[in-house]
């Protein structure tokens, strides 16, 4: 199910707002990272810049997406979202390499870190984060779009709180190190988030099944439905997401028009409601036509 309009404005003003917040807390945490030395502060702004990235992009593909279908784009532009959060999990993979590789000449070559203003901008960058994720969180669930921005936030808020415990174990022992530890700490956060976002967009990027079914699985439940004799060529496959698609041809037993035109009825209302399939194209025969390899036949 896609966004009705009015939520779909909503979730542009939002993502304006979350935009400017954490347009003000990079700019503080690049003159933070600069003025301290600190690897995390800075490894934290790298993050932070990609939050940006993310959130312009999930802006954009949002506007793009609520746009119609046309001649030639005849499901509409909701695969921009995905595209969308796939840019924005592969960022995520060259950002977390990037402090890897910063870190590990920290670990050979240890530089000082001015513990005291570290910590304030890192408190600072949490809370203005935790803004943002709050901000994000109640509409994270409805597509992969919004949720690949909402997980370089909240990474980003999770990697503030490193810095805050290197800040703190700076200031009270001196060890440094723990300035370069927590920026790995940081990158693997990043790594991780970022490999669960582009894997469901290369899912859906190579037509697969919505998540929790499988064809097995919907060609069986149709070909039990009353008249219905076989479902074969079935192919289903994810537009974006909450929005899966689905075409089959059915062999139906000898009957009516009128009676089809129920069978039809009890099919998408089952697609609907048990797998969240709302668009279907379902072609009725009288025989198995041969074409497709997947065939569920009717075992009442």
């Amino acid at each position: 199910m896609t966004l009705i309009n009015h939520d779909s404005h909503r979730l542009e003003r939002r993502l304006v707002l979350s935009l400017a917040l954490t347009g003000l807390i990079l700019v503080a945490e690049v003159a933070g990272g600069l003025l301290t030395g600190s690897l995390a502060l800075l490894s934290d702004a790298a993050h932070i810049l990609l939050d940006i990235l993310a959130l312009a992009m999930s802006y954009a593909a949002l506007r793009l997406a609520s746009r119609p279908p046309d001649d030639r784009h005849t499901y509409g532009f909701h695969r921009l979202q995905v595209l969308a959060a796939l840019a924005n999990g592969t960022t995520l993979v060259l950002v977390a390499f990037g402090i890897f590789r910063e870190a590990w000449v920290r670990f050979h070559r240890p530089a000082p870190v001015l513990a005291g203003p570290m910590l304030a901008v890192a408190v600072i960058g949490l809370a203005v984060n935790l803004a943002v994720a709050l901000v994000l969180r109640e509409h994270d669930h409805h597509d992969l779009n919004v949720r690949s921005a909402f997980l370089h936030v909240l990474g980003d808020a999770l990697s503030s709180v490193g810095v805050i415990a290197a800040g703190l174990v700076i200031l009270l022992t001196g060890w440094t190190l723990a300035d370069p530890i927590v920026s790995v700490l940081i990158g693997l956060i990043i790594l991780a988030g970022s490999g669960r976002v582009l894997r469901e967009s290369l899912h859906i990027l190579v037509e697969g099944v919505p998540e929790g079914a499988t064809a097995s699985q919907v060609g069986a439940v149709m070909g039990q439905a009353p008249g219905v004799s076989e479902v074969h060529d079935l192919h289903i496959w994810t537009v974006s997401p909450g929005y899966a698609a689905l075409s089959a041809h059915v062999v139906l037993a000898d009957q009516s028009l009128a009676q089809a035109q129920r069978v039809q009825t009890e099919l998408k209302k089952v697609l609907a409601e048990q797998f969240g399939i709302e668009h279907t194209t379902i072609q009725f025969e009288c025989a198995n036509c041969g074409q497709g390899t997947l065939t569920c036949a009717n075992g009442s």
